[in-house]
C-alpha cells in the first residue's frame, strides 16, 4: 500500500477565522522505501500571512504571491494522494484545512479527503508508544537520533521528509534487502534461506562432564519436589 506523508504550512491555526493553507508537502513511501516521487506546492492564499506566521515557516507574502490558488491545484493534489494512507502528524489540523479549502471550492467534486485516503495520526501513535513524553517532530528526532539540523523553519516538504524518518525508526527502520515475498521478484539476486545457512558453518559446543552431572542433579531436585520422573 502507499503511504505519503503529508504536512501543510498555513496562515494561521482556524481555517474558521480565515486562515488558509500556503503550502503542501509530501512524500511516498512504497514497502516501507522512500520513492522520491514527492508533492510540493506553494499556495496563494488570497489573504496577507501574518508576521508570527512568517516567523514561524518563513514564507511571506511576496514568495506566494504568483503562485496558483488552491482550486487551480486541488486536481494534481487530489490524484496524487488518492488511495493511499496518509499519515500526517497531528493529523486533525493538516485535515481540517484541507477539507475547509475542499468545502470553499465553486464545484467540488471530491468531497472530504478521507473519502479517498486513509488518515493515520502519526501523533497518536508516538503518544501511545512514549506515553508522557513530549512526541513533537523536534522530540522524536532527538529520540531516535535522527539529523533535523536543516530545519531552520517549519517548511511542509522538509517536515514530511522528517516525519517519513521517524515513522520508519518508530515501526522499526527502514527495511531494503532486495527480497521480495510477494512477487518473488526484485533489484537483487534472490538468496534462499537455505543458501545463507550453508555458506555458515556450524559450531557446536557439547556440554562437559562437570556440566551434564550438574544438568543431571537439577533433574532429580525437580523430580522430586514433583513426584514425575523426568527425561530431559
Amino acid at each position: 500500500m502507499r503511504q505519503i506523508f503529508l504536512d501543510t504550512e498555513t496562515t494561521g491555526f482556524n481555517p474558521l477565522e480565515g486562515d488558509r493553507i500556503i503550502e503542501i508537502g509530501a512524500v511516498e513511501l512504497i514497502k516501507r522505501k522512500l520513492t522520491q516521487k514527492n508533492y510540493h506546492q506553494y499556495i496563494n492564499p488570497e489573504r496577507p500571512i501574518p508576521a508570527e506566521a512568517t516567523e514561524v515557516h518563513g514564507i511571506t507574502d511576496e514568495r506566494v504571491a504568483n503562485e496558483p490558488k488552491f482550486a487551480e491545484i486541488v486536481d494534481a493534489f487530489m490524484e496524487y494522494v488518492a488511495g493511499a494512507e496518509l499519515i500526517i502528524h497531528n493529523a486533525p489540523f493538516d485535515v481540517g484545512f484541507i477539507n475547509h479549502e475542499l468545502s470553499m471550492l465553486q464545484h467540488n467534486r471530491w468531497g472530504k479527503i478521507e473519502d479517498h485516503c486513509t488518515i493515520t495520526d502519526s501523533l497518536k501513535l508516538a503518544q501511545k508508544q512514549y506515553p508522557g513524553q513530549r512526541n513533537s517532530l523536534d522530540a522524536l528526532c532527538k529520540r531516535l537520533y535522527i539529523d533535523n539540523t536543516a530545519r531552520v523553519f517549519h517548511g511542509a516538504l522538509l517536515d514530511s521528509e522528517i516525519l517519513a524518518d521517524v515513522y520508519l525508526g518508530m515501526t522499526g527502520g527502514q527495511v531494503d534487502l532486495g527480497l521480495s515475498l510477494e512477487s518473488g521478484q526484485s533489484n537483487e539476486p534472490n538468496i534462499e534461506l537455505g543458501q545463507i545457512q550453508a555458506q555458515r558453518k556450524l559450531i557446536v559446543l557439547p556440554a562437559t562432564d562437570d556440566e551434564l552431572a550438574l544438568h543431571q542433579k537439577k533433574l532429580e531436585e525437580i523430580s522430586k519436589k514433583s513426584g514425575k520422573e523426568l527425561h530431559w
